[in-house]
């Protein structure tokens, strides 16, 4: 029967086929993942894309040299972020297009590989294998997930280097007669035989044997090393194979089929193994939630099975986060699971005697699952044991066979009805497109992706958290976002971030201190090797009257741990600035500058704690020009290069300069103001603008002494408005009682008038109790003191 009994066949012209097939593909694709294509940056994105660090030539080779330069080491992963920054730079939408492409292709290589192995007369299989891989909901995940472009780009190269070593294993020779009888489930069915152009060829004697040197080899190894670095799940592609050559032959033999296998072996259990460690060590894959022994984890792997298997089957109640299980072996009910499991493998076993495609599918499906069975410790098992990015690939043991089933069964209906084939095969297609449509909107942002999974599985933890950071972020959502850290809390008391979390939302209610104080607290007791709950801390103490002492601490404690933590140092050096300690606020930003050298704010922070060490102005200068340089619009970093500027009178132009800059960024900038207004007092020529700054300066700062006592000494220099002058150094006084300049500054203004000279006496006296060598004071007083006694 034709292949085209159930979908078109457009044998007669490959190349049309193939084009026009892509295209229907990857336009049914894209209109699927339509809702997720504009869909922002989710979970841990920010933490894949390309950090502003690594976007330089350098950071690419760091990228491939550093282990922890990424959030996970797949090197050619972040490089292909690295390269789509380039294209694209922070616009979402590239990457999440990327994503649909990279699925699309994955998609059409199921396609060839599936008519290499089935025979060109099962096209129609096929096209259908790929187009369920394409649109099934299970893969939304992967592909509507920015972070899990891990998933298809190694699909891409896990299933071009399966493509490329069965096009090498086959030899593009002729089928063997033996291979011309058996059908693709492995056994004997009649009225299959496979025997057209393009089908693998499992042939003997000289045609048969391998050539480990030839291009083909070595092109399908560079696919699979490829596939490795961009996702070590991939190790299992080269088990997979001696699967499909076990289901061909009935045997492997060792030199024909595992030997050009083993270095992809080695390569991939080696790949494997440091992945483990690096999610043990460097992403946190460790700790009571892993401490699961044989037996356990062999609970989890068999539900995990049936699982999968029931999502691919009937893929409804799909979930980001699917609730954690509580393993129990003491539990009986709980060894259904992996009874059911070994009764099934033994059952397909028996099959196997004459149809091996049954068993062959299990085995890569149980055997591409492995990896994320519990066996090995990944850091998502926090959370849950099982997500559906976990399947990617896997699912691939269950449609293949699926789309088998579905052409073999439209073969065998009567004539007459054979017509509902195609019809029936285009209504599961777009049912399985109208649920990813659906399941994709899930993902427009990262809001809507945690309302969805809480719906689904309101006992989320981490979904409650997250969702409490994003309401957190919005100040008119802050107490909502307290109850979901609490619901977070409550729902696993373990989640550490979720109690810092709910500390950070606490600090915002100045009547809460102590509950956040608490949070914090409970955090550290949960998880003491978290960073972010003792930093917070600290910071937090610091800000409260009398707990200084306390938060620094703190924050010591957490640079010890963190040293590489610029944000620590930089916390940890603003408290000891505050505390006056600024020799070691310095050596704390000058750490943080090593750390991130390009970070504008962090110089300009060096050069105020330099500045206040003596003999280190020169350096503070330099940090200063360093920062602006860096950030030429940071107000801040101007001004304080003008005030170093303005302590050399030979840079007062220059400083003057830096004040305009600064207050072109910032207009309100009060102590820009005030600076540049004392400084144009120095110049006659300027003394109405000095006025007009000093004049604003202190509308943004009333309560500053300094501001008021030189706002006053410029009025003072225009006899009209000397009251206005004594006012604003009445006020200087009232808050600064012990600024000498303000008293003397008061005195100079009262002794003009008649009626205050008492005053203008007490205040130059005041000026000398301050500061008994200020001769133009004891001048002064001695002045009025010669006109009251004539």
């Amino acid at each position: 029967m034709k292949p085209s009994a159930v979908l078109p066949d457009f044998s007669s012209c490959r190349g049309l086929r193939w084009a026009a097939g892509g295209l229907l593909l990857l336009t049914l694709t894209l209109l699927a993942y339509a809702p997720a294509l504009r869909g922002g940056l989710l979970w841990d994105d920010d933490g894949h894309l390309t950090r502003p660090e690594l976007r330089s030539v350098s950071g690419l080779m760091r990228i491939w040299t550093d282990v922890g330069a990424t959030q996970q080491y797949y090197p050619l992963l972040h490089s292909g972020f690295w390269l789509e920054h380039r294209l694209w730079g922070e616009s979402v939408t590239g990457y999440h297009l990327m994503n649909v492409v990279l699925h699309t292709l994955a998609a059409l290589l199921v396609v060839a590989i599936v008519r290499r192995l089935f025979g060109a007369r099962e096209n129609a299989t096929a096209w259908l294998a790929g187009a369920l891989f394409a649109l099934h909901p299970v893969g939304v995940e992967s592909v509507a997930w920015i972070s899990e472009q891990k998933n298809t780009l190694s699909a891409v190269f896990y299933l071009a280097a399966a493509l490329v070593f069965l096009k090498w294993y086959s030899g593009n020779g002729t089928p063997a007669a033996a291979s011309r009888s058996s059908d693709v489930a492995g056994g004997g069915d009649p009225g299959a035989g496979l025997s057209e152009a393009g089908y693998m060829p499992m042939s003997t004697g000289e045609q048969g044997r391998h050539r480990l040197l030839s291009f083909g080899y070595f092109l399908a190894s560079f696919l699979f090393l490829c596939a490795l670095l961009t996702k070590t799940v991939t190790a299992t592609l080269p088990a997979a194979l001696m699967v499909v050559l076990w289901w061909r032959r009935g045997r492997l033999g060792w030199r024909r089929d595992v030997l050009p296998l083993v270095p992809w072996l080695a390569a991939g259990v080696t790949a494997g193994l440091f992945t483990a460690w690096v999610e043990r060590t460097h992403i946190g894959a460790r700790g009571d939630a892993f401490a699961l022994d044989f037996f356990e984890r062999g609970l989890v792997a068999g539900r995990a099975i049936l699982f999968y298997l029931g999502k691919l089957l009937w893929p409804t109640e799909l979930v980001f986060i699917y609730p954690r299980w509580t393993i129990d072996a003491g539990n009986a009910w709980q060894w259904v699971f992996p009874l059911a499991v070994l009764a099934l493998l033994i059952g397909l076993i028996a099959l196997a005697r004459r149809y091996r495609g049954p068993l062959a599918a299990f085995l890569f499906f149980a055997g591409t699952l492995f990896p994320a069975l519990g066996f090995f410790d990944v850091y998502p098992f926090l959370y849950s044991y099982v997500a559906d990015h976990f399947a990617y690939l896997a699912s691939l043991g269950v449609i293949v066979p699926a789309a088998f089933g579905f052409v073999l069964a439209g073969r065998r209906l009567p004539r007459r009805a054979r017509a509902i084939a195609p019809i029936a095969a285009t209504v599961l297609l777009l049912t399985l497109a109208a649920a990813t449509w659906r399941q994709s909107g899930h993902y427009r942002d990262a809001e809507t992706l945690w309302r969805a999974t809480l719906a689904r599985n309101p006992g989320s933890s981490m979904a409650h958290n997250n969702l409490g950071e994003i309401l957190a972020s919005r100040p008119e959502r802050n107490a909502e976002a307290i109850e979901h850290f609490c619901a977070a809390a409550q729902a696993d008391p373990q989640n550490a971030p979720a109690l810092n979390n709910l500390g950070l939302a606490l600090a915002k209610d100045p009547t809460r201190m102590a509950e956040a104080i608490a949070s914090y607290e409970q955090a550290i007791r949960v998880q003491p090797e978290l960073i972010n709950p003792r930093n917070n801390l600290g910071v937090l103490l610091t800000s409260m009257p009398g707990r200084l002492d306390d938060g620094i601490t703190h924050l010591r404690e957490a640079a010890r741990m963190d040293p590489s933590s610029a944000g620590v140092r930089d916390n940890l050096g603003v408290a000891l600035l505050r505390a006056g300690r600024s020799a070691e606020a310095a050596e704390e930003f000058a750490a943080a500058v090593s750390l991130q050298p390009d970070a504008a704010a962090l110089r300009n922070r060096l050069g105020v704690a330099l500045a206040n060490v003596p003999g280190r102005e020169a350096e503070a200068l330099a940090e200063f020009r360093t920062a602006v340089e860096l950030d030429p619009n940071s107000a801040e970093a101007r001004m304080n290069l003008a005030r170093a500027l303005a302590s050399q009178p030979e840079h007062g132009a220059e400083a003057i300069e830096q004040l305009e800059a600064a207050l072109r960024i910032a207009p309100t900038l009060g102590e820009a103001h005030g600076l540049l207004g004392r400084i144009l007092l120095t110049i006659p020529e300027r003394l109405r603008e000095a006025t007009e700054h000093l004049q604003q300066a202190v509308a943004v700062q009333p309560e500053s002494a300094e501001l008021r006592q030189a706002f006053g000494v410029a009025l003072l220099r225009d006899p009209a408005r000397t009251p206005d002058a004594i006012r604003e150094l009445e006020a200087a006084v009232r808050l600064a009682p012990d600024m000498m300049e303000a008293h003397y500054a008061l005195g100079v203004a009262l002794s003009g008038a008649p009626a205050r000279q008492a005053d203008a006496r007490r205040h130059f006296r005041r000026t000398l109790e301050l500061q008994p060598d200020f001769g133009p004071a004891r001048q002064a007083l001695a002045e009025l003191e010669a006109t009251r006694n004539d």
